[in-house]
C-alpha cells in the first residue's frame, strides 16, 4: 500500500483527487491533506508519506518552497498544476511526474502506475534538478534527466553532442564519450531542446549547435561535431543550417 498525502489550497481539488484515488487506484491510501505550505510541512514530517500530490501555487508559497524545506526529499512527488508551458517543460526535463488541472482519471492512473516502477534512491536528485531548472540561470547549465532501464542520468545541456534516432529509441552522445539509449522518440526531445540551441538537420539527428566544429560542403553536406562525428544534413535543411551558423 502506498501512503499518500494531498497538498492543494483548493478543497474541491483535494476532495476530487481523494475520491478518484479511492475508486481507481486501490494501492494508494490517502493518509492526510493540507492546504498550505506551512501545514503541509508539519504533516509530511508527521506522516512520513511514500507519495505527495503537490500543488504548485498556494496562498503562502509554492510547492518548490515546501520541498526546499527538506534536506532530502525521500518521498515521491506528483505535481498538480494548471497549464504553464514553462513549468511543464521543466517537469519533462527533470523526469518528474505532473498532472494538469482538471485532473483526468486516465492520467492519474498512468502516473500512479509509473510511480511503482521508479527508483526510490534518485527521487531527491530529480527534485533538485527540477528546482534548479525552474530558476533563472545559464541555459547550458540546466540539466535533462534521461531515464534508461537501469538508472537515471543527469546531463547538462552543454554535455550533449548530438542525438540519433532509431525507431522509438533515441541515443544521446555526450562529450565524455558516453552514449545513453532512451526509449523515447527523437521528436519528443526535439520539442524539449529546441530552445536550448539544438537543431534537427536530418530526420534521424538532433545536434547541439554549441558543439559543432565544422561543415563539409561536398556531396550534399556533412556536419562535423567536436568529437569528429559526422552528421548528415537533409538537402532541404542545408540553406537554413548555413544561415544559422553564419549568424552564430
Amino acid at each position: 500500500m502506498i501512503k499518500a498525502l494531498i497538498i492543494d489550497d483548493e478543497p474541491i481539488i483535494r476532495r476530487m483527487l481523494s475520491l478518484m484515488l479511492k475508486q481507481h487506484c486501490p494501492d494508494v491510501h490517502v493518509s492526510g491533506e493540507a492546504g498550505s505550505v506551512t501545514e503541509a510541512y508539519g504533516l509530511i514530517l508527521e506522516m512520513n508519506p511514500d507519495l505527495v500530490f503537490l500543488d504548485i501555487k498556494m496562498d503562502d508559497g509554492t510547492g518548490f518552497d515546501l520541498l526546499q524545506k527538506f534536506k532530502k526529499v525521500d518521498f515521491h512527488v506528483i505535481f498538480i498544476t494548471a497549464f504553464e508551458e514553462y513549468a511543464v517543460k521543466a517537469f519533462r526535463f527533470s523526469a518528474v511526474d505532473y498532472l494538469l488541472k482538471p485532473v483526468e482519471v486516465d492520467e492519474l492512473i498512468s502516473s500512479v502506475e509509473k510511480l511503482k516502477h521508479l527508483l526510490n534512491a534518485e527521487q531527491d536528485m530529480r527534485i533538485t534538478t527540477l528546482v534548479k531548472n525552474m530558476q533563472e540561470g545559464k541555459k547550458e547549465d540546466r540539466k535533462i534527466v534521461l531515464r534508461t532501464h537501469e538508472r537515471f542520468h543527469f546531463v547538462k545541456m552543454s554535455e550533449i553532442l548530438y542525438c540519433e534516432s532509431e525507431a522509438n529509441y533515441t541515443t544521446f552522445y555526450l562529450v565524455n564519450g558516453i552514449a545513453i539509449l532512451v526509449s523515447k522518440p527523437l521528436k519528443e526531445f526535439e520539442d524539449m531542446l529546441v530552445d536550448y540551441n539544438f537543431y534537427r538537420p536530418h530526420k534521424s539527428y538532433l545536434i547541439n549547435l554549441s558543439n559543432i566544429s565544422g561543415f563539409e560542403k561536398s556531396e550534399g553536406g556533412c556536419i562535423i561535431m567536436s568529437n569528429n562525428a559526422r552528421v548528415p544534413i537533409a538537402s532541404r535543411k542545408r540553406d537554413e543550417f548555413l544561415r544559422i551558423v553564419e549568424g552564430m
